[in-house]
């Protein structure tokens, strides 16, 4: 489905965005560079953009391509140019295996195969998914959308999988249900956590919360792949929450447990620090995060050191407030 709705302010006109046969044919080239050890970057319309290098072992977690997700025409310009995934695969926050940003090497512990969704709680039909249950019965799409980060830092990044409303049909809420409570996978004996000792004070599994409202939103997605290939283990595999108007904690990552509840669900970071993490987490550019500013954002690209820290303004809801400021109005 192709949702038409009026042009936010922030995002690029027509005569900017790169024409569909031109994006998929440079996809399929850059992705063959991936296969050479070599990340890729999106080329605009206008100017040719240098692919930064990729490290072998890095370019190796990339996963295998996802073929047949069409491009969401509404979600196919977000308004920048998406971050090369050189860098987005390499700069991750995944506390199971360690409070490290590059984070990728470790993360390649997590067990992937098999892997399974239950789906339960306040529903009609219960079920639980394997990873192919998910990928066949739900049509998947591609949307680029952007990522903030409550650290104050943002990429843009195109995701693919399918819109999580199509699983709330699947198994069909009660009214009495009003909120979802994800559980992301958690092993002692895999995850080593921030640090060993540290590991054992903190409220594992990972968990994260929605009301139901907001998981039927247009916009909230689940993610089983990046940049044309299944989801890298960094970045939550085999399945994520992408809900990008919230900070980036609020996307669950690896999830094995979705729970329809009645009353609002503990989430990890609220339960650690709820006078910083907050259960709702908008991005909010005029509420400050007790420690800094919420009011720029430093956007990860290239430079002759690892990453730019170029600053522009925060964006309520991240840019995407036509979709989502009647939740909160």
């Amino acid at each position: 489905m192709v949702f038409f709705r009026s042009r936010p302010g922030w995002q690029l006109p027509e005569s900017r965005v790169t024409a569909e046969g031109v994006f998929w044919q440079r996809r399929r080239f850059m992705k063959s560079l991936i296969g050479a050890g070599v990340g890729f970057a999106a080329a605009s319309a206008g100017a040719c953009q240098r692919s930064p290098t990729m490290d072998a072992d890095l370019a190796n977690t990339l996963g295998e391509p996802l073929n047949g997700a069409r491009l969401n025409g509404a979600f196919a310009d977000a308004g920048r140019e998406p971050t090369p995934q050189v860098y987005a695969s390499r700069y991750n926050n995944f506390y199971e295996f360690g409070g490290s940003k590059d984070i990728w090497a470790s993360a390649q512990a997590l067990p992937t195969d098999p892997w399974s969704v239950e789906v339960t709680g306040l529903v009609k039909n219960p079920q639980t998914f394997s990873l192919d249950d998910l990928t066949q019965r739900f049509a998947l799409e591609e949307r680029i959308y952007r990522f903030r980060c409550v650290e104050a830092w943002a990429m843009v990044v195109p995701w693919i999988g399918f819109p999580m409303r199509s699983l709330m049909a699947a198994v069909e809420p009660t009214s009495a249900a009003r909120y979802v409570r994800f559980t992301s996978y958690y092993d002692s004996a895999v995850c080593p956590g921030p640090s060993l000792g540290f590991a054992r004070n903190l409220p594992w599994p990972y968990t994260e919360g929605l009301t139901v409202e907001e998981m039927a939103n247009d916009l909230a997605f689940f993610a089983v792949g990046v940049y044309g290939r299944t989801l890298p283990k960094q970045h939550g595999a085999p399945i994520r929450m992408v809900v990008p108007w919230k900070y980036g904690f609020k996307g669950a990552k690896s999830i094995v447990k979705i729970e329809f509840v009645a009353e609002q669900p503990a989430t990890y970071w609220n339960t650690l620090a709820p006078d910083e993490y907050k259960f709702e987490a908008n991005v909010e550019p005029d509420v400050p995060h007790p420690r800094w500013s919420q009011a720029k954002e430093r956007l990860i690209g290239e430079s002759t050191a690892m990453f730019t820290w170029e600053q522009q303004p925060t964006v309520i809801y991240n840019g995407y407030r036509e979709y989502v400021a009647e939740l909160y109005g």
